[in-house]
């Protein structure tokens, strides 16, 4: 005997299946597929009649707008997040263009600037300590400065 179980337990097994094809080959895309198959077995749990065919162009229709809430909302969100981790283990890089503090005179070229709580070295044309300065380059631990010009 063919033991028979609800039709909605079918969606939920093919979310679980899809979302876990997502953790083997992560790419984005079966897991929102997989979540639109979790959503057509919840309605099919809440209307238990649907037959086949309105189940299959729900499961089309959640697919594609799903996928397409992600290409649209989150998509440029994770792109944005990529980006700023091009200089996750080159901090000093992702200084340029920013404006510190100088934490101590620079004399003869040298000097320390305030970045954060922490103090860098730095280099460019002599100025007094606790002026503000831009970030021009990094040289491995060393900021290359300017001084900004007053408006």
């Amino acid at each position: 005997m063919i033991a028979t179980f609800p039709a909605h337990y079918v969606w939920w097994i093919l979310a679980l299946l899809l979302i876990a094809a997502e953790v083997l080959a992560p790419g984005y895309f079966m897991l929102w597929v997989g979540i639109a198959a979790a959503a057509t077995g919840a309605v099919l749990w809440l209307l238990p009649a649907l037959g086949v065919l309105p189940q299959a162009l729900l499961f089309a229709l959640l697919a594609f707008l799903s996928c397409g809430l992600y290409w649209r909302l989150l998509r440029p969100r994770f792109a944005r997040e990529d980006a700023d981790a091009g200089t996750l283990n080159r901090r000093g890089e992702a200084l340029i263009g920013r404006r510190v503090v100088l934490g101590e005179a620079i004399v003869n070229g040298r000097g320390r600037a305030l970045v954060g709580d922490g103090m860098w070295l730095a280099e460019g044309p002599d100025l007094p300590g606790g002026t503000e300065v831009e970030v021009t380059a990094v040289d491995g631990t060393t900021l290359k400065v300017r001084a900004i010009a007053e408006r």
